[in-house]
């Protein structure tokens, strides 16, 4: 991820449409705003967000550290230090782990759980690991490497790369489906990647165009449905069994991340250049709906779920005017934050 912004483009309108047209799910949500911002400052990038659901914690990659917030308590609970230039975070519930990308240092931190606590460093993964997820079918994590162009497979019980599969470019975001095929989107080919976890093996790539490099991914495994988000305002809707494009939706530009609310049948985009949430309704399986734009803050590109209270949380700051050497915008001082999206 790391995708900085081109335009930063002033945006504060509220779109709302009709009901539904299908009857998958009850009318979508609307009134969703920002309901709190929390100010964490210090210094350092920031990338993936993810959302420990029995916890209560959010884990917000921050440069060199991972930030540990209590979402209910709205506070910074933890730190999980020496993750030099980490993307990712993956989640195993089964297992009481998480486990991080580390970028610089192609290596993966394993953390408890429940104390928090780092257990081991993982070196060996392939170049600039970005996305990190777990599989719960083989029971492994993945990474996916920017540089390497592949995605490592690693034992958990051995804290140990047991396999490399390469990959025909950048990969991005990636998920699983519980039933042994992982997802990972292919930035700089406008690809869709299918693997099968259980045999360490590419199955299926599939185009995406019209979308132009997808980064942020979802699934609804309910309905083998993929959501990929992309630089020229397009969500492009995959069938995850097929490689079927579905249906294309527009959303807000500088798009990062995307999630999907199962039970209310949502899918949320958040736009970084544009400032902005997509809301879109999964009318049912071939029929989405635009239901509501939300303003965010500029900059608010990645997302995480909380599916208990329908809660989005994403990292931000404030944007300087001025710009660095390599044309990137510079960030005001101790601006870093975390906004929470929902319902009043």
């Amino acid at each position: 991820m790391q995708r900085w912004f081109r335009n930063l483009l002033p945006f504060s309108l509220l779109l709302f449409a009709g009901l539904p047209q299908g009857a998958a799910a009850a009318a979508p949500p609307a009134n969703l705003q920002v309901l709190s911002h929390l100010p964490l400052g210090g210094a350092g990038g920031w990338d993936y967000l993810s959302f420990d659901a029995p916890h209560r914690h959010l884990f917000v990659s921050r440069g060199d550290r991972v930030l540990v917030i209590d979402v209910d308590a709205n506070k910074q609970v933890g730190t999980i230090a020496g993750t030099a230039g980490v993307h990712g975070i993956a989640l195993a519930p089964d297992l009481h782990r998480g486990f991080t990308s580390n970028g610089k240092s192609a290596s993966v931190t394993v953390f408890d759980l429940d104390s928090l606590k780092t257990v081991a460093t993982i070196a060996g993964t392939g170049q600039n690991p970005d996305a990190i997820l777990y599989d719960g079918v083989s029971h492994h994590v993945l990474t996916f490497n920017g540089r390497g162009a592949s995605a490592s497979v690693i034992d958990p019980a051995k804290h140990a790369v047991i396999a490399t599969i390469a990959l025909p470019g950048k990969p991005e975001f990636a998920v699983a489906d519980g039933a042994g095929h992982v997802y990972v989107n292919i930035e700089d080919k406008s690809e869709l990647v299918q693997l099968d976890s259980l045999h360490d093996k590419v199955l299926n790539v599939w185009p995406l165009a019209p979308c132009e490099s997808p980064s942020g991914l979802a699934i609804d495994t309910a309905h083998h449905r993929l959501f990929s988000v992309c630089d020229n305002r397009t969500m492009a809707i995959t069938d995850a069994t097929s490689g079927h494009q579905v249906a294309t939706v527009a959303i807000g530009d500088g798009p990062d991340g995307v999630v999907f609310d199962a039970a209310e049948a949502m899918v949320y985009s958040s736009n970084g250049e544009s400032g902005t949430i997509t809301a879109v309704h999964e009318d049912d399986p071939d029929h989405f709906t635009v239901t509501a734009t939300i303003p965010t803050q500029a900059s608010a590109r990645t997302l995480a779920l909380d599916p208990k209270l329908h809660r989005l949380y994403l990292s931000a700051a404030r944007l300087g005017v001025a710009k660095q050497a390599n044309g990137r915008p510079t960030i005001e001082p101790d601006s870093f934050s975390i906004l929470t999206v929902g319902r009043h």
